[in-house]
């Protein structure tokens, strides 16, 4: 994309108001990021779910956009800031199925964003050694059985662990931040940063003038949950940007996956949380992560595919609809297969412990790939 381009692409999120929805609602309606800037009010007012006082943001800010993509452009290119436009082929195809994904995003490092496996690890900024360890334990684990991408977040506690466990195992990681490109935050996180970008990537989708605020913190957790298979929150409390990650995940329909804690432990709270409320898979090592991925291990050797014919009618019916549908949720297979509810719970377990299906999040299902 040529740089004259990419400037409109940039400016359309920097005008007020505008996120990355209603963003993508306006370049597909006027045909373009650059068509967006000469439409009439009129127009734009035609978009569903554009009023009056939006299209006027959009009208009067829009030049105020332009220069501070212009500056941006600069910055760009004497970092050598690698863009990543929702448009073209190289965006990455996880976070491409998210309506919210950033129109633009900025990187610096090199990292393989379609890799075949990538999981986001997340937890309390108040880690203990407990949490620390389990971390650590983990990423050795996936390191040596399936060289997955990790993606956090670069804050204190399990953030910071995970990036540095994928850094000691060898592994690309993606740290994706809450500023620009020009301000490492923690700022004693910076050592760790320069890492990242030597074995990983760097990534936000605010530019270098953005102003700090807190709030891009829980803007930043769509492509934290977006990026990844699945989200693995290992220490949380009740609160905190963890349980906003996994419900993303949730609602994109990702896998989301957490440690049990101790009745009680203020630290893990959040995880005991996801698992009571079935928003999260309980985990306790990489097997179970193994399972509810259906994931094969580097040691293992081909697994025995399940035969279909030892099902009876009905199971056929289970199987022959999620063939249709990939996932859906338990009421609407019920729908689709006129079996009873009553019926279809039993039934979907014994699919899953048979090894045909996957439970997932929001009472969902779909066929186990294998």
């Amino acid at each position: 994309m040529s740089s004259e381009l990419l400037k409109y692409y940039i400016a359309i999120e920097l005008i007020p108001n505008v996120g990355s929805i209603t963003a993508k609602k306006l370049i597909a309606f006027c045909g373009g990021a650059d068509a967006v800037f000469l439409e009439k009010k009129s127009t734009i007012r035609k978009i569903t779910g554009i009023g009056n006082m939006l299209a006027d943001s959009v009208l009067t800010k829009r030049d105020e956009a332009l220069k501070m993509a212009e500056t941006e452009l600069d910055f760009i290119e004497k970092n050598r800031i690698k863009t990543f436009v929702y448009t073209e082929k190289d965006y990455p195809e996880r976070l491409h199925a998210c309506d919210d994904s950033p129109v633009v995003f900025f990187s610096k490092g090199d990292v393989d964003f379609n890799h075949k496996k990538i999981l986001s690890v997340v937890g309390t900024r108040k880690s203990t050694d407990y949490g620390t360890e389990l971390c650590k334990k983990l990423i050795a684990d996936l390191a040596a059985a399936h060289n997955p991408v990790i993606v956090s977040g670069l804050a204190y506690g399990i953030d910071v662990c995970a990036h540095k466990a994928a850094l000691q195992n060898g592994l690309k990681t993606i740290a994706v931040m809450a500023t620009g490109l020009n301000i490492i935050y923690p700022f004693s996180h910076k050592n760790i940063a320069n890492q990242i970008s030597q074995q990983g990537a760097l990534i936000t989708d605010f530019t270098s003038q953005s102003i700090f605020d807190r709030k891009n913190f829980l803007s930043r957790n769509r492509i934290i949950a977006g990026l990844a298979d699945a989200t693995i929150v290992v220490e949380s409390g009740i609160k905190g940007g963890a349980l906003v990650t996994a419900e993303i995940a949730s609602s994109y329909n990702r896998d989301v996956l957490t440690f049990p804690a101790r009745i009680g432990d203020e630290y893990s709270a959040g995880c005991n949380h996801l698992i009571k409320t079935n928003k999260a898979a309980m985990i306790e090592n990489m097997k179970d992560i193994e399972y509810v991925l259906g994931w094969m291990s580097k040691n293992d050797g081909p697994k025995q595919l399940p035969l279909f014919d030892t099902l009876n009618e009905k199971e056929m019916q289970i199987i022959n609809y999620l063939k249709k549908t990939d996932t859906d949720t338990i009421d609407n297979i019920s729908h689709g297969t006129k079996i009873p509810m009553s019926q279809l719970s039993a039934m979907l377990l014994s699919l899953e412990f048979g090894g045909y299906v996957k439970s997932l999040p929001g009472k969902s299902y779909s066929l186990k790939k294998i």
